[in-house]
C-alpha cells in the first residue's frame, strides 16, 4: 500500500486524468478502502485543491472545471530531479510506464514557465538494457547538455576518454566540438550521441567523462542518424559488429518492461509510450525475424526495412495454406517389447 504522501499525489494525478471518478473505482486503483479515499480527499481540500463530490449510485469526485490548482513548490534542482526520475523510471521498474508518463505530464502542467522550460530541456531516450552499472552524474551537468541538444547548439568540452586516460595528463588539448543529438541511458550510464565536427563522424560520449566549456558554439541543422533510430544506433555501437545478417524494427503494443527480458541480447527495446515500445532486433533470416516478432502474443506494427514486411507477407501466406491440409489419422498404438 502506498504511504499517505505518495497516495495523495497518486490521487491528485488520477483526478487530473479525467473529469469524474466513481469513489469505488478510485479506491480500487489506489488499493485502499472508500473511507481512506474520503479522508485523502479531505486532505487535498485542506491543501487548497477544489475536489467536489458528485452524485450517483456510488458517489464520486472531480476537480472543479476552470479552477486554478495550487502550484507545486519545486526549486530548480527538484524540478530537474523529477524530470530525470520520471523519464527513466521505466528502465529499472516494471509496470510503472503509465504512471510515470501521467505524473510527468501532471507535474509539468502546474510548474511555472521558468521551471517548465528547464524540464523540457531534458528529453531522454530510454533504451532498455539488463546490465546495470552505477555512474554519478551531476543534475546541472545533464541539464546543460540537454539544453544544448534542445537548442541545437554545438557543445565544447574536454573529454577523458580511453585514449586520453591511457596517455595521461600530457599537454593542453583542444576541446572537443560536437553537434549534440541525443541523451541516452545504456547499461546504467548516461551517454551523449553527437556528430564530432573535428573527426567528421558520429560519436558516443560518456557524460561522466565530459567537462563542459562555455559558452556553447553556434546553432546547427540536425543531421540524420546512420540508423533507423537512436536505439539501433546505440546497439550497433556498443554490441560490436552486427552478428545477424537481417535486422529490422517493429513497434509492439506492450509495455517495454514486459518485453525487455525476452529480447535480451537479440536486440534493444525503446520506450515510446505506456503500452507501446519499439524493438530493433536481428535474425538469420527475414522470415525468422518476422515470426519472432509475432511470438510476443500482442498486436504489432512492422516498421521495416521492406524485406521484413515482404517476409511477413510470405509467412502469413504459408500459415494460411497450412490450415487447408487435412489432419492425418492417429497412428495405432503398438507395444514394442524391450529387448534386454
Amino acid at each position: 500500500m502506498l504511504e499517505t504522501s505518495a497516495r495523495l499525489l497518486a490521487l491528485l494525478s488520477l483526478l487530473q486524468a479525467r473529469r469524474d471518478w466513481p469513489g469505488r473505482t478510485l479506491a480500487d486503483r489506489l488499493e485502499v478502502s472508500p473511507r481512506t479515499v474520503r479522508r485523502d480527499v479531505d486532505r487535498l481540500r485542506e491543501l487548497g485543491y477544489p475536489v467536489q463530490a458528485t452524485r450517483g449510485p456510488d458517489g464520486g469526485y472531480r476537480l472543479d472545471a476552470g479552477s486554478e490548482l495550487p502550484p507545486l513548490l519545486f526549486d530548480d534542482d527538484q524540478a530537474v530531479a523529477v524530470a530525470v526520475a520520471l523519464q527513466t523510471a521505466t528502465m529499472s521498474v516494471q509496470g510503472v510506464e503509465e504512471a510515470a508518463l501521467r505524473a510527468l505530464a501532471t507535474v509539468r502542467q502546474v510548474m511555472p514557465a521558468r521551471l517548465r522550460h528547464r524540464v523540457d530541456a531534458l528529453q531522454v531516450t530510454r533504451v532498455v538494457k539488463n546490465t546495470w552499472r552505477e555512474a554519478d552524474i551531476d543534475a546541472e551537468h545533464l541539464l546543460a547538455i540537454g539544453t544544448a541538444v534542445r537548442a541545437r547548439e554545438v557543445l565544447r568540452f574536454d573529454y577523458a576518454g580511453r585514449r586520453e586516460l591511457a596517455e595521461g595528463p600530457g599537454g593542453e588539448r583542444p576541446p572537443r566540438r560536437t553537434e549534440p543529438h541525443h541523451l541516452v541511458t545504456w547499461g546504467g550510464r548516461w551517454y551523449l550521441v553527437g556528430w564530432d565536427l573535428d573527426r567528421k563522424d558520429w560519436r558516443t560520449y560518456r557524460v561522466d567523462r565530459m567537462t563542459l566549456r562555455t559558452p556553447n558554439g553556434p546553432r546547427f541543422a540536425p543531421r540524420a542518424l546512420p540508423a533507423p533510430d537512436v536505439a539501433a544506433f546505440i546497439a550497433e555501437r556498443f554490441e560490436g559488429h552486427e552478428p545477424f545478417p537481417c535486422r529490422g524494427t517493429c513497434i509492439l503494443h506492450a509495455p517495454a518492461g514486459a518485453v525487455k527480458d525476452w529480447v535480451r541480447g537479440q536486440g534493444v527495446v525503446e520506450v515510446i509510450g505506456p503500452d507501446r515500445c519499439r524493438v530493433t532486433a536481428g535474425s538469420w533470416s527475414w522470415t525468422g525475424l518476422a515470426g519472432w516478432f509475432g511470438m510476443f502474443g500482442v498486436d504489432f506494427e512492422l516498421v521495416g526495412p521492406p524485406e521484413l514486411r515482404e517476409a511477413a507477407a510470405v509467412l502469413v501466406s504459408r500459415l494460411t495454406n497450412s490450415l487447408d491440409y487435412s489432419v492425418p489419422p492417429e497412428a495405432p498404438n503398438i507395444d514394442v517389447p524391450n529387448n534386454q
